[in-house]
């Protein structure tokens, strides 16, 4: 059998996205009629003849499992093409390898502390140099732009804060500068924001969190609006190898179907609790745009945070966000441990921040869980 007689193209998956998510993957496998897609957990595939190919030779360069999930979340984003890696910051070095020793990068200042040190500790020893802005400010933008400039990265919302960036304003003003604007969509995903339509030339997802959605696997996505971008972070994946594994591939294709009514639970508890917490005696601040389901509060006193860690039974402290439990977070120690102290503080990340990621839980055990780690003294 040939490649195209064996699968489709996933076409018919419907017009409206809640069905194209629940539909990823279906009709892909023509040959057997499979709904969910199969783990083709094969390292290497057979020649039929000398010179010929069923159009997959090795797994890292292509694998039928790895190509269902990729044309749907190239579906799913409206791109050209997808490609899945081995985790979000694998991801993104797949698109910081697009760029060369002398090229300058323009990057949110709010953003995941992994991404500043992959830059910083990594990439700065080839001379990849890069810059920090506040992306909520668009002559700010403008005026970190130099003729060096090869690419913006931007976070919105930004973690942890929650800042949100006119992402079509920033990708015109990069076409006009011959500059590629790179979003990194982790916190809303193509459910409730697609980056490419604003004008964005590629999207990356941390597809651990809300892709997945059960803190199950590690997952990173880059996402091409053009031919030539796809071809650039195609040839990365397979010149690197970083690519995501078949049953991760599987897991994530499953994901995907439950992201619209997750997202949709998650949403209408994080408002819920944003206002609840933005009426209680204890805390100081909530940030929380109104959607997306993470939010981050600072409590009044220092001294609040380790007691309401140590006492929470429901949420759980731990690293990571968007599954499907409810989980807290400590951004000064935990994921932006890396960031200038400088930085942190005048970005409101201090000792008294909690970052909170907000789960499927029932609302009421949620707020009843915070209130009684507020009281456990």
């Amino acid at each position: 059998m040939t490649e195209q007689k064996r699968f489709g193209n996933g076409r018919g998956r419907g017009r409206e996205l809640s069905t194209r998510l629940a539909q990823s993957g279906v009709r892909f496998d023509i040959a057997t009629g499979a709904v969910s897609v199969p783990i083709y957990q094969s390292a290497t595939f057979a020649h039929p003849a000398l010179g010929a190919s069923t159009g997959y030779d090795y797994t890292r360069s292509g694998n039928p499992t790895r190509q269902a999930l990729e044309e749907a979340l190239a579906d799913l984003e409206g791109g050209y093409g997808a490609y899945a890696f081995a985790s979000g910051l694998a991801a993104l070095t797949a698109v910081f390898l697009l760029f060369k020793a002398g090229d300058h990068l323009v990057l949110g200042e709010d953003l995941y502390g992994g991404t500043y040190r992959l830059l910083d500790r990594i990439f700065a020893r080839f001379a990849l140099t890069a810059s920090y802005v506040d992306t909520t400010d668009l002559a700010a933008v403008e005026a970190s732009l130099t003729p060096e400039t090869k690419a913006l990265v931007l976070e919105s919302p930004s973690n942890p804060m929650l800042k949100v960036s006119d992402i079509g304003a920033i990708a015109a003003l990069c076409r006009e500068r011959a500059v590629l604007s790179v979003v990194d969509n982790t916190l809303l995903t193509p459910y409730l924001q697609r980056p490419l339509e604003l004008g964005a030339d590629l999207v990356v997802h941390s597809a651990t969190k809300y892709l997945g959605g059960h803190n199950d696997l590690l997952a990173g996505v880059v996402v091409a609006a053009s031919e030539k971008l796809a071809q650039e972070v195609s040839f990365v994946q397979n010149a690197t190898g970083p690519v995501l594994a078949p049953h991760d591939c599987w897991l994530l294709l499953r994901g995907l179907k439950t992201l619209g009514i997750r997202l949709d639970r998650q949403q209408e508890n994080a408002a819920s609790l944003a206002k609840w917490l933005s009426a209680h005696p204890l805390v100081e601040q909530v940030c929380y745009p109104g959607f997306g389901a993470l939010l981050s509060f600072r409590v009044k006193h220092a001294d609040l945070v380790g007691q309401v860690l140590g006492a929470l039974q429901v949420i759980s402290y731990a690293e990571s966000l968007g599954g499907v439990e409810s989980l807290i977070t400590y951004p000064l120690l935990q994921t932006h441990a890396d960031v200038p102290e400088g930085t942190r503080r005048r970005l409101g990340i201090d000792d008294r921040l909690l970052r909170l990621s907000v789960g499927i839980e029932h609302i009421i055990d949620l707020r009843d869980d915070l209130e009684q780690a507020f009281l456990s003294r």
